[in-house]
Order: structure tokens, then C-alpha cells, then sequence
């Protein structure tokens, strides 16, 4: 029986060497969002200054490993990326292509809501088969109808609140220290998120602001500033209250 698998999606497997390992407090030190926590979540690895280099979904694994779910374009490099702050923790990290990950609309006993906005839909990891069918082109449509960023080509080198990560549960302002962090808890703290990734029609699509554009689909992806985004352009989920339009 064929499954609903995104291809453009990847596995990537942190898992303990050593029973004195602890993957979650490994990674709770670099990403964004608490992974100590209920799983799945959204997060990032950030750069000092706090832009996105990589976003991902965290799943619970076996045997004390967690499970990344990132853009297997993106798998090779947040592989090497994580490995330069392994340093000599006794903890493995591979992409782990035996595993896909996979999504649909509709609710599944199988599957769990996607930590960012419940009406993305359902997604779970299972081994692959040769018989999966590609979900990517509906993925990609359904994500972008809901004004919803993601990946290189939307957010690197944004700002992580900036790309809408308080509005999608995208970082924790509880948990401890990270990569970026400083900058984000700054910002957050002054409230000084003065532009916002949104999802807009071609067609109305500023090109000065344009991080891509999707002509197939009708959609860009803009990076505004707060006080260009109109009731029309904000989707339903997004929040402008409390932030900057300076």
C-alpha cells in the first residue's frame, strides 16, 4: 500500500555512544526551541546574530536518540554543522535514510499534529518503501495557502522572530541558553521585531522584498516590515500586536 511520503524531506539520527549520554541536553543547548519537552517541536539552529541557518522538526526516537526532520537538501550540511559542537560527547550523528517522513491532511491515529499550526496536518516517521507516493507538490501547496515560511531558500539569513517563530511555536523563551539566543531573547524582550516573513500573491509580490518567488503555485514569500503588512497579507495565525513597525 503506497504512503504519502515527502521526498524533499530527510532523517537525520542523534543517538547515545554511551548509556552516560544525554542526546536532549546535547541539543537543548543549540536549537531554539525545548526539546526536553513534548515531541515533536519546530526549531532552528541559529547563528550568533540569531538568523536561521536550519529549521527542523525534533521527533522522539528509540533508545534515547532524537530524530530530525529537515530538508534532505539541507541534511549533509546540519549533520556536519551539529558534528563541529559534538566536540567528544559520545553521541552518533547520521542521516538515517531507512526512514521518511510522511503527511497528509487528515488526522491519523498514526500521526501527530504539526507543532506549528494544527491546520498544516498530520505527519509521521516510518520506514520508507519503494512504493510511497510523493506528497511534496500537495505539501507545498497547502503550507504556502496557510501563509506558513519554511526551509533555506524562505528563511536563512532572517532574524528567528522575525520568520514568525513565536506566532508557529518556534522558540522557547524558558529554556536555557543556545546559539543566538542572546540576540532573540532581546528582541523579543524589546519588542523590536520590525519586519516579518509573509507569504503573498505573486501578483502583489514587492520584488525589492522578495526572498522567492513560486510562479507555478502564484505565491512569493516577501520580507516586510510590520507596518506594510495589511489585514489581507496577514494570515489568520499571525500576530502583529506587540511588535516594532518603526
Amino acid at each position: 500500500m503506497s504512503q504519502p511520503r515527502l521526498f524533499d524531506r530527510a532523517i537525520i539520527r542523534l543517538s547515545p555512544l554511551d548509556d552516560s549520554e544525554d542526546v536532549a541536553d546535547f541539543l537543548q543547548g543549540l536549537v531554539t526551541n525545548d526539546v526536553t519537552a513534548a515531541l515533536p517541536v519546530w526549531a532552528a539552529l541559529l547563528s550568533a546574530q540569531g538568523k536561521a541557518m536550519f529549521d527542523f522538526l525534533v521527533w522522539p526516537g528509540d533508545a534515547g536518540s532524537l530524530l530530525i526532520d529537515c530538508e534532505a537538501s539541507a541534511a549533509d550540511a546540519l549533520v556536519k554543522r551539529l558534528s563541529l559542537y559534538r566536540l567528544r560527547r559520545k553521541i552518533e550523528i547520521v542521516r538515517d535514510d531507512e526512514l521518511g517522513v510522511y503527511w497528509q491532511v487528515a488526522e491519523d491515529a498514526r500521526a501527530s499534529a504539526d507543532p506549528r499550526l494544527t491546520e498544516l496536518g498530520y505527519r509521521w516517521i516510518m520506514r520508507r518503501c519503494d512504493t510511497d507516493e510523493a506528497a511534496d507538490t500537495a505539501w507545498h501547496a497547502h503550507r504556502l495557502g496557510l501563509g506558513v515560511p519554511e526551509g533555506a531558500a524562505e528563511l536563512n539569513d532572517i532574524l528567528w522572530l522575525e520568520t514568525n517563530a513565536v506566532d508557529l511555536n518556534g522558540v522557547s523563551f524558558e529554556k536555557g541558553c543556545y546559539i543566538g539566543q542572546e540576540n532573540t531573547a532581546r528582541m523579543n524582550w524589546r519588542q523590536k521585531v520590525n519586519r516579518r516573513l509573509v507569504v503573498v500573491p505573486l501578483s502583489g509580490s514587492d520584488e525589492k522584498r522578495r526572498k522567492i518567488a513560486y510562479p507555478d503555485l502564484g505565491f512569493a514569500v516577501d520580507h516586510l516590515r510590520v507596518a506594510d503588512i495589511t489585514p489581507e497579507l496577514a494570515p489568520s495565525w499571525m500576530s502583529l500586536s506587540g511588535t516594532d513597525d518603526a
